[in-house]
């Protein structure tokens, strides 16, 4: 098929998700970066766009430039990508989703919970499709995960853990300029929540997913351990779900010897599993009573679900980028079928706003609850 026109806001020099972005949208050849506003450093923005083979008349010196022109052009672009700090998630999809073009933005959503429920309604005025890359549920196993719970192989869903936790705020890095530490410590430019907005919600959406279970109220602890930090570091939050099951959440920056431990836990009446994002094609499923089963991807014992987003035979690892790149595909298939009808396959889960704005719903209910002595919430 012809490759679908991508544009870019944000992801320029001294970047890093705009990278995995661009990675990820190139893995299953669907996407070509034609168009950027790669920064707001009008050089930094020309020399990221030179960098990357963008055309110098399709760099633009802002977001509301190139929404304006790209909506005007009959070769336009068919999605924009939103790889900015958090507060600027809601005025650029603003502007993309008036012009009538398709976005697909990094999560958080956005900065408040208030833009992101006027956000919502402007995607829900536009028609235009509003993808939010929550990556991790792009593994092969998190999808046969999913599977198994729906299915009712753990039996009636009883405990959930999710964690995420680092190490790499430790120390006060920020105060030293380093970029990624700087805005993402800044409430000004990060939102309301530090680590619970950062990677707290990955893991929430995770067992959202895996699992199926709505939230509906939590208690939530959120400490800055750095002297200084304006923002949360760590985040304790216990959970209660409708239909009865139980689960606490636990993201952290601060907890040295943990580069990027996403992990997940969910016991039912009959079963439970466990899955690691550092060790991803392994998926531990155990009955009650049973000897422990270790499910590959991509190996005996995995279905439908895992194979349609397994790109390679068993024993050949696949990974964060892999996964990443399975939200953009199903973009794509999302993209092709508004345009020309093209049927779009069994299965398909891509993130949309409204996971986003759960998501957003998730961290205010977490500040509310530990502005009040981690007191009970709804959401």
């Amino acid at each position: 098929m012809t490759k679908l026109k991508l544009g870019m806001v944000g992801g320029g020099q001294g970047a890093f998700i705009g990278g995995v972005h661009r990675i990820a949208s190139r893995i299953d050849g669907d996407w070509e970066l034609v168009a950027g506003a790669l920064s707001s450093n009008p050089d930094r923005a020309k020399d990221s766009a030179a960098e990357l083979g963008i055309p110098a008349d399709r760099s633009y010196g802002s977001f509301a430039e190139m929404a304006a022109q790209e909506a005007a052009r009959t070769d336009g672009i068919d999605a924009v990508a939103i790889v900015t700090p958090n507060h600027m998630h809601a005025p650029v999809a603003e502007a993309f989703l008036k012009a009538g073009i398709n976005v697909i933005c990094d999560k958080p959503l956005t900065a408040t919970l208030g833009e992101a429920e006027a956000l919502a309604k402007i995607a829900e005025e536009s028609g235009a499709l509003f993808v939010l890359t929550h990556n991790y549920t792009g593994y092969p196993l998190i999808r046969h995960a999913r599977a198994m719970v729906a299915r009712g192989d753990l039996g009636k869903i009883r405990l959930v853990h999710a964690e995420y936790v680092q190490d790499w705020l430790s120390e006060p890095i920020e105060q030293t300029g380093q970029k990624q530490a700087d805005w993402r410590t800044d409430p000004a430019r990060s939102g309301e929540g530090g680590a619970i907005g950062d990677i707290g919600t990955h893991a929430f959406n995770l067992l959202s997913f895996v699992t199926g279970l709505e939230v509906n109220s939590l208690s939530a602890e959120l400490t800055s351990f750095v002297p200084g930090r304006r923002l949360d570091d760590d985040a304790q939050v216990r959970l209660r779900f409708e239909g009865g099951a139980r689960g606490m959440l636990w993201a952290t920056q601060v907890a040295p010897g943990n580069e990027n431990g996403l992990r997940l836990r969910v016991y039912g009446e009959k079963a439970g599993i466990e899955w690691a994002q550092e060790h991803p094609n392994a998926l531990r499923y155990t009955r009650l009573g049973e000897p422990a089963q270790i499910i590959t991807r991509g190996g005996a014992g995995t279905g439908p679900e895992a194979a349609r987003v397994t790109r390679v035979p068993p024993g050949h690892p696949e990974g964060y980028l892999e996964a990443f790149a399975t939200i953009y595909a199903e973009a794509a298939r999302l993209v092709r079928h508004k345009k020309d009808g093209t049927p779009l396959p069994e299965g398909l889960h891509a993130p949309t706003i409204a996971d986003g704005l759960i998501g957003m719903k998730f961290i205010d209910a977490c500040v509310r609850s530990s502005q009040k002595d981690a007191a009970w919430v709804t959401l």
